[in-house]
């Protein structure tokens, strides 16, 4: 009997619109009073009261996606500016150039394959962990699977490498200025701090995330039939010598400048504090660039600029319906609800139950919020006092939220980063699903345990 087709990323998020409208007429309507605290808005703790209903219906579900594109318009706007540059970049054929240098030296040296794969997974996390890599995976995945490929394996490989990657990197933050910057400057522990034990954790998920993505790769070694892609309609494609061009002189020139351009962004992002719209500009100039070296006339250049932004349609589609799901729960004034009811619950246990529950609660409430500086700015004023209710070290509640954060931005399909991704890359969610599922559980049962050193063994 052959199975329905799963259904598709854009149907899964309209199908979750119809659930979080039906949560507004169940979950009560209440709100937490606001206040503006070095320029953030934060909630106010002990001040959550009821209000008056606001279930939502028919006309939310219609208005959600527009109102979830304006909120995500800065991101939608980048996705199609970075296709459209690396569409540019591509058509030169620097890339595949260089790409196959690598795969002549994995060919030469087989072993280094799998070095090569777990080293760029971790340089992924250790970018997540210290400035907060997240958006900017949707432009390394347009490097990472044409790498994946290149080098005999999926498409599912290459969107594992950068996903994956910073996933834990957020999820074992060390200086991430986005969660754990602004988690601990509301609980009012000095920043960064704590490095010590972030630094162990991060190490332990980051070995995690690595061996997933080699034991992955050494599947495929043995038979390429083992790719979850297999069974799909449109196969994956298969690369020749033939099918990459010489590495001269202007490619070589054009790698460079891409290179310097990714060292550009690195320097930008941790000490100028860029984000997406000074990204943006630094690859629009990288086209711009790489079309004057490869002497591209005007015209083609822009033809070639637009199809690439054309490729990524379906992606922003996603990343704005997406974003569209955290309307409708705030319309439906929930969220501070569902929060002030897991501060009770979690206050009536055990210190040890309590702050296993605060990470679990981060783990759910980002469903709601995939935001780690939202959901930060949401949480902590309530979490951080009731964590010395419970005698438990606000550094703990700050992993928790750290934790629950980074883990789960990976796998629900609420984060407009990673459906956008899983867009990018044509991979069906359930196929994500399939192969994160069990990656997920591990790092989660691993980060339950490591919520406990600081509890049972030292002070934190």
């Amino acid at each position: 009997m052959q199975l329905k087709k799963f259904p598709d990323t854009i149907t899964i998020i309209l199908v979750i619109s119809l659930f979080f409208i039906a949560l507004t007429w169940i979950i009560p309507a209440g709100e937490f009073d606001k206040a503006v605290v070095d320029g953030r808005e934060v909630i106010v703790a002990d001040s959550y009261k009821q209000v008056d209903p606001a279930p939502q219906g028919l006309a939310a579900f219609l208005t959600a996606p527009i109102k979830g594109f304006n909120a995500a318009s800065f991101v939608i706007a980048f996705v199609f500016l970075v296709g459209g540059a690396f569409s540019v970049l591509t058509y030169t054929g620097a890339i595949n150039a260089g790409l196959y240098r690598i795969i002549t030296f994995g060919k030469k040296y087989p072993r280094y394959k799998i070095i090569i794969l777990g080293g760029i997974t971790a340089l992924f996390s250790l970018a997540g962990a210290t400035f907060g890599m997240s958006e900017e995976v949707l432009v390394f995945i347009l490097i990472t699977i044409p790498l994946a490929k290149a080098m005999g394996y999926d498409a599912l490989l290459g969107t594992a490498i950068p996903v994956l990657g910073t996933g834990v990197g957020f999820a074992g933050a060390i200086t991430n200025p986005f969660t754990i910057g602004i988690a601990q400057s509301i609980a009012q522990i000095p920043i960064f701090s704590g490095i010590e034990y972030r630094l162990i954790v991060w190490v332990i998920l980051t070995l995690i995330a690595c061996l997933a993505v080699v034991r992955y790769a050494r599947r495929l070694d043995k038979n390429v039939k083992n790719s979850l892609l297999h069974d799909l309609e449109i196969k994956e494609e298969t690369y020749e010598a033939g099918d990459f061009p010489e590495l001269n002189t202007k490619r070589k020139l054009i790698l460079l400048t891409f290179f310097l351009a990714l060292a550009l962004l690195i320097v930008g992002v941790v000490y100028f504090e860029w984000y997406i719209n000074e990204i943006a500009g630094l690859f629009i100039g990288l086209a711009i660039l790489s079309a004057v070296i490869f002497k591209i006339p005007i015209n083609k250049a822009i033809s070639v600029f637009i199809d690439g932004a054309k490729e990524m349609m379906t992606a922003a589609l996603v990343i704005g319906l997406a974003k569209g799901l955290l309307v409708i729960a705030q319309d439906g004034k929930i969220i501070d609800t569902i929060l002030n009811e897991v501060a009770l619950v979690a206050g009536n246990m055990p210190k040890f139950i309590s702050a296993e529950l605060m990470f679990i609660f981060q783990c759910c409430l980002n469903f709601f919020i995939p935001s780690g500086s939202g959901q930060a700015a949401l949480t902590m004023p309530i979490i951080a006092p009731l964590s010395d209710l419970i005698g438990v070290s606000r550094q703990v509640a700050v992993l928790a939220f750290q934790m629950g954060d980074g883990l789960t931005n990976m796998i629900v399909p609420t984060s407009g980063v990673t459906m956008g991704a899983l867009s990018i890359a044509k991979i069906p969610y359930n196929k994500w699903l399939k192969w994160i599922a069990p990656v997920f559980v591990i790092l989660f049962i691993v980060a339950m345990l490591l919520m406990l050193p600081p509890l049972l063994w030292f002070s934190w």
